[in-house]
């Protein structure tokens, strides 16, 4: 069923439509470019929240100097396979896809691989760099911490970060990729319910009462987003702060400052193991198919078991035959930026 708040978009038009824009904006070409499809990929991948959507929150990050087009991410100091590098305040996507790819270079030698990066902006979909790290044939995970806007379980006050994390596992018949934030939805995705005017599907966070609720809005308003397994969550959300900040030299949440649009100066952390340093190649794919065969065997009550990343293998395939979509206004703003 079509949504009417909704357009369809072809794939390398969204690409092309965006890279022109980033080009307007001070972007070297190459740079441009592959910012430009970390935007689309999001989208096409069926994370909306965190591709397209996100785009005019970018703009202005560009415009109020939050962003420095220019930058480029530069080493600080190694140790091994681990190194240190400062973002200098450039563009979170480009300074994520570099940091990871450096990690994957290290891993390649090293077995592991780690890069830790301070000074950087918001990488966008964190998932992406998953999906780069196993294209690469390599396991990956990431992290990043961000401004204040989740409460510490038993707390009414936002104190720690979201902090997405992202596990990656190469697969020939289709990579693993675990990517989830510390709260229930993530605030990208809690937007989105919000501009289609749809509750969210399970309670997700508080209102300003205290009580739980499944409307976004309200959860925007409170800033009070239900941490992922309660305490648990709440836990995780404190330690891959405190690892991305003392790996990398850089702010710990409670430094950055609480608001969505001067979000800036973020700790991060990129690592890259190679499992064929481990084993065969062959060996190690009949391993995960099995553990894929087990868990698709499962017993339901109705509904397919899937594993991280399969579903957004599936809205890839009909986003790139049926273009990919966005949203109405989103478009618009899109078409008003390249005029």
């Amino acid at each position: 069923m079509n949504d009417p708040t909704e357009i369809r978009v072809p794939y390398e038009e969204l690409v092309q439509t965006l890279n022109g824009i980033l080009l307007k904006a001070g972007l070297d070409a190459d740079r441009a470019h592959l910012s430009a499809r970390l935007f689309a990929d999001a989208s096409r991948d069926g994370v909306y929240s965190h591709g397209v959507n996100r785009f005019p929150r970018f703009m202005r990050s560009l415009r109020n100097g939050i962003v420095n087009p220019q930058a480029k991410p530069q080493l600080v100091s190694r140790f091994g396979s681990l190194e240190r590098w400062d973002g200098n305040l450039g563009p979170g996507n480009l300074n994520a896809h570099q940091c990871m790819q450096r990690a994957i270079e290290l891993g390649r030698e090293h077995g592991i691989g780690c890069v830790a990066l301070a000074n950087t902006n918001h990488w966008m979909r964190g998932g992406n760099y998953g999906w780069q790290a196993a294209d690469a044939g390599v396991v990956g995970i990431c992290w990043t911490n961000t401004m204040p806007n989740l409460p510490p379980w038993g707390a009414s006050d936002p104190r720690l970060g979201n902090n997405p994390v992202i596990i990656a596992v190469p697969r020939k018949e289709g990579h693993v990729v675990l990517d989830m934030a510390m709260s229930q939805f993530s605030y990208g995705a809690i937007e989105s319910y919000r501009l289609k005017g749809e509750m969210l599907p399970v309670p997700g966070g508080f209102t300003r009462a205290g009580e739980l609720t499944q409307d976004p809005a309200e959860i925007e308003r409170s800033q009070r987003a239900l941490p992922i397994g309660y305490w648990k969550g709440s836990g995780l959300a404190l330690m891959l702060d405190m690892i991305a900040s003392i790996l990398s030299g850089g702010r710990a949440t409670h430094d950055i400052p609480p608001d969505p649009e001067r979000e800036t100066r973020l700790s991060q952390v990129f690592i890259a193991m190679d499992p064929s340093s481990m084993g065969s190649p062959a060996m190690i794919d009949q391993a995960l198919d099995s553990i894929v065969a087990h868990l698709h065997a499962s017993a339901t009550s109705g509904g397919a078991v899937r594993y991280p990343g399969e579903q957004v293998l599936k809205t890839r395939r009909e986003n790139l035959v049926g273009g990919v979509p966005v949203n109405i206004a989103i478009w618009k703003q899109l078409q008003e930026y390249s005029g």
